[in-house]
């Protein structure tokens, strides 16, 4: 316990000359995004995730199979834009020629301007615009998610769990395993469940276009703190890799 709770703490508050520097706590709070945008498009844009993408393809198959509330054009729309976010994340990042730091502040700009469009498209009325807001924010999703691979922080992909979960069971100490990054994976874990039970929250009480607003001002605010760190000349900025995780 003792162990995670210090893996917590330095993934909150990092070793700024450590291996990837001030990234951690960053895309934790893009974690906390991905709660909000998603709780946003399942529960009102016709079932459909912009961000976790196993969900999606799920959901294309009751589709076809014909269950109801499951709509394939929103499923298959969501996916589509979350690949065009793909790519536009990977030119971004061959922009930034290996600086870390300039590739998540580009991204991150990218991604808000996007996500304030969304807002924007909500306030008028987000139902006569499901596929514009499913595009915009499936855009946004997958831009972040390229964005976090790329940087490559194990654990903190910001948008998937399933093998964050998985390290949690796995390297347990109940099976005899290390317990590595238990605080880390833990933090991810409720950073994506604030992020929905926030949104949800905020849509139950009839104030639906507020889960955007939330992420476009976290999203604005990382930004800034992006480029402000990005003009370091730290070891993280070109620390190698890790493995990605989903």
């Amino acid at each position: 316990m003792i162990t995670a709770l210090r893996e917590a703490w330095l993934t909150v508050v990092p070793d700024r000359k450590g291996r990837h520097g001030p990234l951690p706590p960053m895309l934790l709070v893009l974690t906390v995004v991905t709660g909000l945008v998603d709780a946003y498009s399942y529960l009102l844009l016709g079932h459909a995730f912009v961000a976790n993408m196993t969900g999606n393809v799920v959901f294309a198959g009751f589709a076809i199979a014909g269950a109801p509330d499951f709509i394939l054009p929103a499923t298959l729309t969501a996916l589509g834009a979350f690949v065009a976010g793909a790519l536009l994340a990977a030119a971004i990042a061959r922009t930034a020629r290996g600086h870390r730091g300039q590739m998540l502040a580009r991204a991150l700009i990218v991604e808000t301007l996007v996500a304030v469009s969304a807002y924007v498209v909500a306030l008028l009325d987000g139902t006569d615009y499901r596929y514009l807001l499913i595009v915009l924010l499936g855009v946004a999703m997958g831009t972040q998610n390229a964005t976090a691979r790329a940087l490559a922080v194990p654990d903190l992909t910001t948008t998937v769990l399933t093998l964050t979960l998985t390290g949690i069971a796995a390297d347990s100490t109940l099976v005899g395993g290390s317990g590595s990054r238990m605080g880390r994976r833990l933090l991810s874990v409720a950073a994506m469940f604030v992020g929905a039970l926030a949104g949800t929250v905020a849509i139950v009480h009839h104030q639906d276009s507020l889960p955007l607003l939330m992420a476009a001002a976290i999203l604005a605010l990382t930004t800034v703190a992006a480029s402000v760190l990005s003009r370091s000349e730290g070891a993280w900025i070109r620390s190698g890799a890790d493995t990605p995780t989903k």
